[in-house]
């Protein structure tokens, strides 16, 4: 069978083999049957293993959903009553999860920061002495609107100091970059089969440590379907997803873990990371700027700004690759006008060159100066 295969520069659903995408062709099954569950069960830890936790120490549970729906997950099932929660928010994605809160009336505190820096680990850890009543503190590990790296590593030393459960959205870093929960100080991180892993949009998973979702339990139930521990009570009780699961998805999913290990994790970043930096060699050579300093970039997307140039449109740069396969997208930052550029996916440097080739035709046929011009 012939697939069309496209370059996927957005920040996910990624580009896939075609291997992962055929592993949806198979017999219809029901989800309860003793076969699917023994997979699901494989799948559960293999997640594990990717983060490098002990499996007597981490799970991890599946949801249906994009990546929000294990956001909503981990923030309305593990906060404690008459707790805190503190967000370090420095991008669209962390405050998603600042909504999340608000929508679910939590107590929270809302630390803002430039979403062109790195959050100030004194002013952190200020927070947390001052508030005692924190017991959960947020991050992203990857803030995807802009591309930068966050210390997650150093901010979970100092939950763990004042004795509260780190939670990390890794949704844009895991299956990519390298993660370790433990050496991390990762209580609880997330992710999403469509990003790193490669594999289809649907199926969404929760990591964390056993002890504290047991602990879950006594918590408020704050919703039905997004509940952390009646998930994970149900999977060890029975095998299976309380509610239906998204059953090619979790085939495909299963295919792409395969091919996650026969890759290899240090040969995969290396691959990520061979993009990334061709990435920036094309954007160098055409004069765009991004706007966050390389040393604290996550490696795996550039926000590029917009030139300043009266013939410059994204949306016909956009069309113009999307025809001849290459995927740009918008950016997410309210400050400026950006577009992104991301590594993921199953993707090639040679990939990347062919795009700037194609992206070097559009900007010559929308009559738009190069090198690219910028007024300051």
């Amino acid at each position: 069978m012939q697939i069309k295969r496209n370059i996927l520069l957005n920040p996910g659903p990624a580009t896939t083999t075609d291997t992962v995408k055929m592993a949806q062709v198979v017999p219809d099954i029901c989800p309860r049957e003793k076969e699917f569950a023994s997979m699901m069960k494989q799948m559960r830890e293999d997640l594990v293993r990717i983060v490098h936790g002990n499996l007597n120490k981490y799970t991890s549970v599946l949801f249906c959903g994009s990546g929000t729906v294990v956001m909503d997950v981990c923030i309305n099932s593990l906060l404690p009553e008459g707790k805190r929660i503190l967000i370090i928010n420095n991008g669209t994605y962390s405050m998603r999860a600042v909504e999340i809160c608000e929508y679910y009336n939590l107590p929270s505190i809302n630390f803002e920061c430039p979403i062109d820096e790195l959050p100030d680990l004194d002013k952190v850890e200020q927070i947390l002495k001052g508030n005692r009543d924190i017991t959960l503190v947020y991050t992203t590990h990857n803030e995807t609107g802009t591309g930068i790296l966050n210390p997650v590593r150093e901010i979970g030393s100092l939950a763990h100091k004042y004795g509260a459960v780190f939670i990390v959205d890794t949704i844009s870093t895991y299956a990519m970059r390298p993660i370790d929960i433990e050496k991390d100080n990762i209580d609880f991180c997330m992710a999403s089969a469509q990003k790193g892993l490669m594999a289809m949009t649907g199926l969404s998973f929760v990591i964390g440590n056993i002890e504290l979702i047991r602990k879950s339990a006594a918590y408020p139930k704050r919703s039905y379907y997004c509940n952390l521990f009646m998930q994970y009570h149900f999977f060890e009780t029975t095998g299976q997803m309380h509610f239906t699961p998204p059953v090619q998805t979790i085939y495909a999913a299963r295919q792409a873990l395969d091919e996650y290990f026969r890759e290899g994790e240090e040969a995969k970043w290396n691959r990520h990371l061979e993009v990334f930096e061709a990435i920036h060699a094309g954007l160098d050579k055409l004069g765009f700027k991004d706007i966050i300093k390389r040393d604290i970039q996550a490696g795996l997307g550039v926000t590029v700004k917009y030139p300043d140039d009266e013939n410059w449109s994204f949306e016909k740069i956009h069309d113009y690759c999307y025809e001849r396969g290459f995927t740009i997208y918008p950016g997410k930052t309210s400050a400026q006008n950006t577009f992104r550029l991301c590594a993921l996916g199953a993707i090639t440097k040679d990939d990347i060159e062919d795009f700037f080739v194609v992206l070097y035709e559009a900007l010559k046929v929308n009559n738009i100066k190069i090198p690219i011009h910028y007024d300051a």
